[in-house]
């Protein structure tokens, strides 16, 4: 039996540790005209074809990995579902992570303008993406591609009737990649920085003896 007891903390950890990092450039008096940038702009969070819900363990981890970073989901091995259990998974999970308040990328609060809530409802609506990995090339009509090979027939990673790697693909390098950057710095650093700020000036005042209200009021 695996223990999966706050199995997110290292993860947790890890981003945390990256914000801190890039925290401690940017405060520097001598900092880098260009600050190393280590920071997680995004987590692909794989859910296994299981065909039914969300596990517990599924739920606790995008609730707390959402907080901190932006979240993909993605089905894993989706060419073990047929297409109309995935559909239906699909649609569960949808429903599961709004049932949870899980607020996986892209996020409608941070649609700037009309167009861009059409374009990213699209992409919720196919969310999470149905993805097959795989190394192995073969040969397909004359062409090489990444695939999986079976009785049936080779499962082209790359082709959209096949499963959605293609829309995952473009999302987080071509089509969206400079908005989940900015929504990191804007919203989940920026969190993290003032956060650790307002640590830093609670601890001062208490090694200089400012009482507890006045900081509170200094703050405000």
């Amino acid at each position: 039996q695996i223990n999966n007891e706050n199995c997110w903390q290292p993860i947790m950890k890890f981003i945390n540790d990256q914000y801190e990092a890039y925290l401690q450039e940017e405060i520097n008096i001598n900092r880098k005209k260009r600050i190393p940038d280590s920071r997680v702009h995004c987590c692909i969070y794989f859910i296994p074809p299981t065909g039914h819900c969300l596990r517990p363990l599924d739920v606790e981890f995008m609730s707390r990995l959402s907080k901190v970073v932006n979240i993909v989901p993605v089905i894993a091995k989706a060419d073990t579902l047929t297409l109309e259990e995935r559909d239906s998974f699909k649609q569960t999970i949808r429903e599961e992570l709004r049932a949870n308040g899980i607020d996986v990328y892209p996020q409608k609060e941070f649609d700037e303008d009309a167009e861009d809530r059409m374009i990213n409802e699209k992409i919720r609506e196919m969310i999470p993406f149905a993805v097959v990995g795989s190394d192995q090339e073969y040969q397909v009509n004359g062409r090489r591609l990444l695939g999986r090979k079976t009785k049936w027939g080779t499962i082209e990673v790359e082709n959209i009737a096949h499963c959605e790697f293609a829309y995952l693909r473009d999302l987080l390098i071509r089509t969206h990649m400079q908005n989940i950057k900015d929504i990191t710095s804007s919203i989940h650093y920026e969190m993290y920085r003032v956060r650790r700020l307002n640590e830093n000036n609670t601890a001062v005042a208490h090694a200089n003896g400012v009482p507890e209200h006045h900081l509170a009021v200094h703050e405000m």
